[in-house]
């Protein structure tokens, strides 16, 4: 892992810990497989706890006793005070990799949740997967392809306008146009090899939890969304 203008830049898949749900089980599971591990402020707790030292700890610092923070090796602490970013939206921006696993983001409160989902479609140019205790969620890329089983639930839900086009699924949503406030496509079915392609980043795709190694591999191979940051 090197440093340049972010504040954590690999070419490793990132696993970022936040402080919702998410069984330690679970969360134990994707430490052992993760080179690099961000955690977003108290979410470094839960790393801690597990054994885990967090590379990078981002966030406003707000949820970390003082204690705690002054037990952290040097250089570990990237504290950003303003408050008009939540630190899931802080960390984002500050990490350069090809794929986000956010792990304790999904689930507890829903005005987090849904400040997260925010926060996915704002920031568009990174590719983050968000791993709950029965879903995965993801902004959609300009294209992936997945191959699950027949029958299987793939949901779609717009969070702005968006038009896309569809290979493998029960119901096409070729022509269909989506919107948050109008056309939705939750509870979709896979019917063969899924290819789905999107005009512009604001989709969400959700589909179990126990397809995360199948949707890790394609989006590491899916291009980002082109968009300048914010």
């Amino acid at each position: 892992m090197a440093m340049n203008a972010k504040i954590v830049h690999t070419t490793d898949p990132v696993l970022l810990i936040g402080g919702g749900d998410c069984p330690d089980m679970v969360l134990h599971a994707a430490l052992e497989k993760a080179r690099c591990v961000v955690a977003a402020d108290g979410g470094a707790r839960r790393a801690l706890r597990l054994g885990r030292v967090p590379d990078a700890i981002i966030g406003d610092m707000d949820s970390l006793r003082p204690d705690e923070i002054a037990a952290l090796p040097e250089g570990v602490l990237h504290p950003i005070a303003e408050q008009d970013s939540t630190d899931f939206d802080k960390c984002l921006r500050n990490i350069q990799t090809p794929l986000v696993l956010g792990y304790g983001f999904l689930g507890a409160r829903l005005d987090h949740e849904l400040a997260v989902l925010n926060v996915l479609v704002r920031r568009a140019q990174s590719n983050c997967v968000l791993v709950g205790e029965q879903d995965l969620v993801l902004l959609a890329p300009p294209e992936i392809t997945l191959d699950l089983p027949i029958g299987e639930r793939l949901s779609l839900f717009p969070m702005r306008e968006v038009t896309g086009r569809s290979q493998g699924l029960r119901w096409a949503i070729d022509g269909l146009q989506f919107a948050p406030w109008g056309q939705s496509g939750t509870s979709n079915e896979v019917s063969g090899p899924v290819t789905l392609q999107f005009d512009a980043p604001g989709m969400l795709l959700m589909l179990p939890v126990g397809y995360l190694e199948q949707v890790t591999q394609a989006m590491l191979r899916a291009s980002a969304w082109h968009v300048r940051a914010e």
